[in-house]
């Protein structure tokens, strides 16, 4: 499997997991944080990636891999302030999880803990 391939791959399975948790992230919790639920749903997603509005993941995956080499296990697009971020939990190869914020209009990376 080639890069591009395997890079396709982790997003859709990343895109398929989001799929899941949406109905969960939909229900009041008491743990949620507000940026969970300023988080979009994948009719919103895609909608704003198709206006050319934000990035597609890809790009955003890009912007992490060289600073967080790892599998991408979750990925989320979430308002921002005045704008949008994609939100993404990657695995890194000792087993260490790390969530980084990437800005979904310029493909930079903003933060990560």
């Amino acid at each position: 499997m080639g890069s591009l391939e395997r890079v396709s791959a982790v997003a859709l399975l990343a895109l398929a997991g989001g799929l899941v948790s949406v109905r969960a992230q939909e229900l009041p919790h008491p743990t949620h944080t507000e940026a969970q639920h300023s988080c979009l749903n994948q009719k919103e997603r895609r909608t704003l990636v198709e206006s050319g509005t934000v990035l597609h993941l890809a790009a955003a995956m890009h912007a992490v891999r060289s600073h967080i080499p790892g599998t991408l296990v979750r990925a989320r697009l979430c308002h921002r302030g005045e704008g949008f971020a994609y939100v993404l939990t990657v695995l890194a190869h000792d087993g260490k999880v790390t969530r980084v914020v990437v800005d979904a209009v310029k493909g930079t990376l903003v933060g990560e803990r």
